[in-house]
């Protein structure tokens, strides 16, 4: 399958997708989320990647919704269906990346802006350079943060500090971000794509299925009780217990050594 407004490649069980409009910092496009959104398909489908990095070409991960040409948004007015263009074109992609079968790692530089901060933070682990900032600037077109920002900034970094970004609209540096528990991991901006390739790479080798349950347990962990959480927790590691790779890595700790993991 080809694509013109990403790139994607799968080696050693580990997906690379690129957002790649570099000269316009990689702005969402219609056209780009259809093929994002193909490009997810086939990891859910098909059974062949462990593992998923999502990065930006050039000097940003993403500015956010393309509002001069391409999402819609182009021939702006009062009659404007904002919410319209939510439900058709980026709450589809948000909802198949947080439902994906395998971890994602995001690897982001530069902007990391509207929409585009919100597909970074749905994934599991960010790996920053220190290029880049975060920022969240629905208010200043008079619009509110979408894209699950309202839902994730607050379990992520709490209350009063996913206030202050979503109210104030203003700029959340990469060493920011790392002390307010916002992302993983900070880098040098010429280290970015090798640690974050080492890191997506050894998640590609791990236990695929008790990563997909483990994706699981935390999107629901949130809005459950801790009852219900155990009983989750209780049922999920059933699943787990019958998984090949359990076997392996019971295996391993009584034969002192490293597991191989087959993600079965």
């Amino acid at each position: 399958m080809s694509y013109e407004h990403i790139t994607f490649e799968e080696s050693d069980g580990m997906a690379l997708l690129t957002l790649n409009r570099p000269s316009a910092l990689n702005a969402l496009c219609s056209p780009m989320l259809v093929e994002m959104n193909e490009a997810l398909d086939v990891i859910r489908d098909q059974g062949r990647v462990r593992a998923l990095l999502i990065g930006g070409a050039g000097r940003a991960f993403c500015s956010g919704a393309d509002l001069v040409k391409g999402t819609g948004a182009g021939n702006l007015s009062a009659q404007f269906d904002a919410g319209r263009i939510l439900e058709t074109q980026l709450n589809p992609l948000i909802e198949r990346l947080t439902a994906l079968p395998v971890p994602v790692v995001a690897a982001v530089q530069g902007a990391v802006v509207g929409a585009g901060c919100s597909i970074a933070l749905a994934a599991d682990l960010v790996v920053a350079s220190q290029s880049a900032y975060f920022m969240l600037a629905f208010t200043r077109a008079g619009l509110i943060p979408d894209c699950g920002a309202t839902w994730l900034l607050p379990r992520l970094v709490g209350r009063a500090r996913a206030n202050a970004m979503m109210f104030l609209a203003e700029k959340i540096t990469a060493d920011t971000a790392l002390q307010w528990g916002l992302i993983h991991q900070t880098v040098g901006d010429d280290e970015l794509l090798v640690t974050a390739r080492a890191l997506a790479g050894s998640l590609a080798t791990g236990p695929t299925r008790a990563f997909a349950l483990l994706r699981q347990a935390l999107s629901r962990s949130v809005s459950s009780s801790l009852s219900e959480a155990l009983q989750l927790e209780r049922s999920l590691q059933s699943r787990a217990g019958l998984t090949q790779d359990f076997a392996e890595g019971a295996a391993a700790f009584r034969e002192k050594r490293k597991p191989r993991f087959c993600g079965m």
